[in-house]
């Protein structure tokens, strides 16, 4: 029996967060190791009450398996380990204060995100 699916969850009204679920997509270990559900469809809310709209739109969001769920930087480390290309990387966010710089520069860019969309996006 094949191991369920993490869930990331995105904005894919945003090109920014659809280019990184595609990222994602790509570097995954194996196929179907994630699922990817839109913020705004209706099988989010129905499956994962808990994950507000608003809430999903300030970060994306990884449920895992059995339940967790890890919002924004929180998401970063277990998606890369997820993906054997980069499962080394996971490692730094062990590192003192790592958990502090993701979260400063993870907000940062997400607040950004549709000026940096509209420029790299036109």
């Amino acid at each position: 029996m094949e191991p369920l699916p993490a869930v990331l969850i995105y904005d894919a009204e945003c090109p920014v967060c659809r280019a990184a679920a595609d990222w994602v997509r790509r570097n995954a270990a194996v196929p179907g190791a994630f699922e990817y559900l839109p913020c705004r469809s209706a099988e989010t809310r129905s499956r994962f009450p808990a994950i507000t709209e608003a809430a999903c739109l300030q970060a994306m969001h990884l449920v895992l398996p059995d339940g967790t769920i890890l919002a924004g930087e929180k998401a970063l480390p277990e998606i890369l380990r997820r993906s054997p290309r980069y499962r080394r990387v996971a490692v730094l966010f062990r590192l003192p204060a790592a958990g502090l710089v993701s979260r400063l520069l993870y907000r940062a860019f997400a607040r950004s995100r549709h000026r940096i969309s509209k420029r790299l996006f036109p």
